[in-house]
């Protein structure tokens, strides 16, 4: 993974594992220990799919660039859709709170979206890539300037 994706990952991971730690602990005080189990479960969970989202939005980008968009729109679709799909799946779970896991489940997706939406717009993406030899229309201009 370049650099450049690298940081946007651990941009994007790291302030939604921070989130992750503070609904632990509070629902550790609110749920007991099961709440505590649930909210970890869920930061986890959103890390995998985000952060496995990502990879899959890069590697696309560089080998089918023309279907980038179409894919991210897919891509963020399909996990907030999975996303859903594991909160139905461990509603009745007694292997930890389904209430801490589903409120932080939001709140770390929230908190993954948002960082990856500010990491983004804060990295120096290039949108055409410079060459290291000049082009012929750079060419012509200068010389249509010598001459004159």
């Amino acid at each position: 993974m370049p650099s450049n994706d690298a940081r946007i990952l651990a941009e994007a991971a790291v302030p939604t594992a921070a989130v992750g730690a503070v609904a632990a602990v509070v629902s550790g005080v609110v749920a007991g220990g099961k709440g505590a189990i649930g909210a970890v479960v869920a930061a986890v969970v959103v890390i995998l799919f985000m952060g496995l989202g990502l990879y899959v939005l890069q590697r696309t980008a560089k080998s089918l660039p023309h279907l980038f968009q179409a894919m991210g729109l897919m891509l963020y679709a399909a996990q907030i859709l999975l996303l859903f799909v594991f909160l139905a799946a461990f509603k009745h779970t007694t292997l930890f709170n389904p209430k801490a896991f589903a409120f932080t489940l939001l709140a770390a997706t929230l908190a993954w979206t948002a960082a990856q939406t500010r990491a983004h717009m804060k990295s120096k993406i290039l949108y055409v890539e410079p060459d290291s030899a000049p082009s012929s229309a750079g060419e012509k201009s200068e010389k249509t300037e010598r001459s004159s």
